[in-house]
């Protein structure tokens, strides 16, 4: 059992309550004017561009991206990293095809699409479906995992580091909601970044004993070469887990597409921009930084791989490695995990809160005021951080590595919301009932195969299911496109899906770095 120094304490304490401070000075309001409802939960569309990219990257790099990608990276190597650079690629497609229709449309919440394009029913059912994925899964993965991490380099006892994960979170975002979470992940993504890189420059030194960073590398290439295929052969013993070429042309993308399109968690800070250019911008600052996460969240983990090599269980390799950070940089590491955690804790319930007040509360309480929807969306996520508290050690207590969990869990439902968002966007044909029986069939068809065909990966299993949704909507389309004449009110022929010389300029670089990655580690 290890913990903090008085210095690494020091050092972490001026974060959080520096962190606490300048989130309630850049979410207080002009004298006289009250939050109303978009400035709460949308930041008063005002983010700029580095706002947009560093709170989409702090969103999304976690407890369960930290914790458990390393873990993976330990267990299965540098084939975990297509999560990350896929997630390049597919970050440049939302915010050329999907970001000019949601910004045209004024969407607060992706159950709010849903009702435009389709109707309320379908609007209700996954407003319900996502508020329980996001408290019983998300929010409790990041709370579960930043706890062990907190007591593997404290001791700390895990019940009370995720109390203090909990309420560090509400501190900082619970007053200012999306304008403090977004303004705070870009201190949150820079420490991040510096901290994860300077884990990295000293473990790949004591790799290479002393002699740095390169040899470090060099010579961890050699000791696990096993470690740096990033296509994975039918006979390598996590292959159910990236099942060879299909992390390029298969399942991978479909959940990429939902997580970073669709998911209201992290393209509510899109949705906050100034305007669609600002929005692009952001998006490519990000695409950029998910290019270098695998450095901070993966190459760590195989480091642990060669240094650790009997450690259990894998999800302890990142917050082990913070254990052998000389004094004073290990407060600094440390506060930059915490940093990620609390980070995505603040933005998850920030959605939670937005999703229940927004698509639930405020169509059965309808003309309240703005400062009252605000006073809802706050206690709402209260009570979610409480529930999600309450159930972190029975869901997830017994799990090596959470990460695969969670993507297997998600799995289920992501291939049937890729199809009713996309067949809602670009086919205007597609029906209300057909959108509902892709969502519907892809839990059941999902469960189905998983016990038909047992040792089918995950990921293949996400792609055979999107194209079986794909097809029960369009039949249902043809069965019921008489009944149902209308297709709510968005329509894409009027939208200009152009982008800017720097965007398609950014593009090719994406493209090009990743052919450059995959071809010197195929």
């Amino acid at each position: 059992m290890s913990q903090l120094s008085t210095l690494d304490t020091s050092i972490f304490i001026i974060y959080v309550l520096g962190l606490i401070v300048l989130a309630y000075v850049v979410s207080r309001e002009k004298s006289g004017h009250e939050k109303d409802a978009a400035d709460y939960f949308l930041a008063g569309n005002s983010l700029p561009w580095w706002a947009i990219g560093a709170s989409l990257i702090a969103a999304n790099i976690s407890a369960e991206q930290i914790i458990g990608m390393s873990g993976s990276g330990y267990a299965m190597g540098l084939a975990i990293a297509s999560y990350e650079w896929m997630a390049a690629i597919t970050l440049i497609i939302v915010g050329k095809y999907f970001l000019p229709i949601f910004l045209k449309h004024k969407i607060f919440t992706m159950p709010q699409f849903l009702e435009q394009r389709y109707d309320h029913n379908v609007r209700m059912i996954l407003a319900f479906f996502w508020l329980g994925v996001y408290i019983f899964v998300n929010l409790t993965a990041i709370l579960w995992l930043g706890a062990m991490a907190i007591n593997t380099v404290t001791g700390v006892d895990m019940t009370l580091a995720i109390i203090f994960l909990a309420l560090f979170s509400l501190a900082y975002s619970l007053y200012g909601g999306l304008k403090a979470v977004a303004y705070t992940d870009i201190i949150q993504v820079v420490l991040l970044v510096f901290g994860g890189l300077f884990l990295c420059y000293i473990t790949l030194d004591m790799i290479s004993d002393g002699q740095g960073v390169w040899s470090g590398f060099s010579q961890l290439m050699q000791l696990a070469p096993e470690k740096f295929d990033m296509i994975l052969s039918s006979d390598n013993p996590h292959y159910m887990s990236l099942p060879g070429l299909s992390v390029l042309i298969g399942g991978m993308w479909i959940m990429n597409i939902s997580y970073w399109g669709f998911n209201q968690y992290i393209i509510q800070r899109a949705l906050a921009a100034k305007n669609l250019r600002e929005a692009q911008k952001g998006i490519i600052f990000a695409a950029f930084l998910k290019l270098l996460m695998p450095v901070i969240v993966v190459l760590p983990g195989i480091a642990a791989f060669v240094l650790m090599p009997d450690l259990s269980p894998a999800d302890k390799a990142y917050p082990t490695l913070m254990n052998l950070m000389p004094e004073g940089i290990k407060g600094l590491v440390f506060a930059a995990l915490v940093a990620a955690i609390v980070s995505s804790l603040g933005s998850m319930a920030n959605s939670i809160s937005t999703i229940f007040t927004m698509d639930i509360y405020a169509y059965y309480r309808q003309g309240k005021s703005g400062k009252h929807y605000v006073k809802v969306g706050r206690i709402v996520s209260l009570i979610a951080m409480i529930i999600a508290v309450l159930t972190a050690r029975p869901l997830l207590g017994e799990l090596d590595q959470a990460f695969q969990y969670i993507q297997e869990f998600t799995g289920f439902f992501t291939p049937g919301i890729v199809v009713l968002f996309l067949l809602g966007m670009f086919w205007r044909r597609t029906t209300p009932q057909a959108g509902l029986a892709a969502a519907i069939g892809s839990f059941v068809l999902s469960l189905t195969f998983k016990f038909l065909l047992p040792t089918m990966p995950f990921m293949d299993r996400i792609g055979l299911v999107f194209l079986s949704c794909l097809a029960i909507a369009i039949a249902v389309t043809f069965m019921t496109s008489k009944q149902q004449q209308s297709s709510g009110s968005i329509d894409v022929s009027t939208i200009n899906f152009s982008t800017t010389k720097s965007y398609n300029v950014a593009t090719i670089a994406v493209i090009c770095i990743l052919i450059a990655f995959y071809s010197a580690w195929w």
